[in-house]
């Protein structure tokens, strides 16, 4: 063949190249996941949100942890999924019954952008001090953002599970400060 035709030129794998950038560049799930480095709580009684920007705090509830992640160990074929973490009691499992009229917070997970990587739903029964925290699931317009960036798998997703007790009780003091 002659004048090239029948095979890719410089130009597709320039193409290529600057398509496969751009993708990374605006795709939150395929981009490198760093830490958390916002969170935010909205809703319920709250006059504006709240934000958490404190590394400690920070540190402790990763939303790069928990169900749904993955550790490498000695290599990428044996990866060991996390059992514990971000601000869910995932050994509790979906929460069953919880009581009605709780106060629903907005809690958005922010990983150095401007826009939320990750977004839950956290209520607080004061009766019992019990949180519970609601994975949106497909049903759900928050859903499509969660999911690029983690599926947390085992039919939580659309489900109420329970908080784990470090966030009922770091939440629970910084909501306080606010009343």
């Amino acid at each position: 063949m002659t004048g090239g035709q029948g095979r890719p030129g410089r130009r597709g794998a320039v193409a290529a190249a600057l398509a496969i950038s751009f993708a990374l560049a605006i795709s939150p799930s395929l981009g490198a996941k760093g830490e958390t480095t916002k969170i935010t709580i909205s809703g319920a009684d709250l006059t504006s949100p709240i934000a958490i920007t404190d590394p400690v705090i920070l540190r402790q509830f990763n939303v790069w942890s928990g169900a749904g992640t993955f550790r490498a160990l000695g290599g990428l074929e044996n990866k060991v999924e996390a059992t514990e973490g971000f601000i869910i009691d995932w050994s509790s499992g979906v929460a069953g019954e919880r009581p009605a009229g709780l106060q629903r917070y907005e809690v958005a997970f922010y990983a150095g952008g401007p826009l939320p990587v990750y977004t839950v739903f956290y209520e607080i029964d004061v009766s019992n001090d019990r949180g519970y925290v609601y994975l949106p699931g497909s049903a759900d317009e928050l859903y499509t953002v969660n999911t690029r960036a983690i599926l947390r798998g085992h039919g939580f997703e659309g489900h109420w599970l329970r908080a784990n007790l470090a966030w009922q009780q770091t939440v629970g003091r910084i909501l306080l400060k606010t009343q």
